[in-house]
């Protein structure tokens, strides 16, 4: 059963790897083996992302101790994995630090969040309605873990798939691992061409 996950997390980070979203070994990833009790897959800190080895992950129990004795370190996000997979149904946790998620989450820091309406991207969010609007929370980057996860967990609710962290990154999750690739890849569509689309506006005023 191990494996399965094993091979589902690779994949995602192989396919993350490769569009370059784990600069100087940022990110971390987590996906839930089981429920009762608790135990996930977590990248191992302080790993190259962009290469694939037998010691990309470790399983870690409820209390984020790794299951069997190992020289790795899980990540030290690996608290805010754990409150997302206790407070929601989600399977798989995909954190990523890219220039453009850092660039919104600073721009829109005062306003605690960011919002996209009238953009085809966000029906990979299931909200196919013309009028459909997804919100994107922000949070601040506080350099406590366990303070910055319960400001994550305050936001968790309906309709939210991800949260930013201001000038660090955006963690996403899912049922699977593929939704939250999804989920990931379609919030990084959207802050992309927000930020070209201000950009050109502000162009065509000069």
């Amino acid at each position: 059963m191990i494996k399965v996950h094993w091979d589902q997390l690779a994949d995602v980070k192989d396919e993350l790897a490769a569009r370059d979203w784990f600069p100087g070994t940022s990110g971390n990833l987590s996906i839930k083996v089981q429920s009762e009790p608790l135990q996930l897959l977590v990248t191992a800190s302080g790993k190259d992302k962009r290469k694939r080895t037998k010691e990309d992950f470790l399983l870690v129990d409820e209390n984020c101790v790794p299951v069997e004795k190992t020289s790795l370190r899980p990540s030290a996000e690996t608290l805010i994995h754990r409150k997302i997979y206790q407070l929601t149904d989600a399977v798989c946790c995909l954190h990523v630090h890219t220039i453009d998620n850092n660039v919104i989450s600073e721009l829109y820091s005062n306003e605690k969040s960011i919002s996209f309406k009238g953009q085809e991207l966000i029906k990979a969010f299931g909200l196919w309605q013309e009028d459909a609007e997804i919100v994107i929370p922000i949070v601040e980057n506080v350099a406590d873990i366990p303070t910055l996860t319960e400001e994550i967990a305050a936001q968790l609710g309906e309709g939210v798939y991800g949260v930013l962290i201001r000038n660090h990154g955006i963690t996403v999750w899912g049922k699977s691992a593929f939704e939250a690739k999804k989920y990931l890849e379609a919030f990084e569509f959207l802050f992309t061409y927000h930020l070209k689309l201000k950009s050109y506006q502000r162009l065509s005023v000069l």
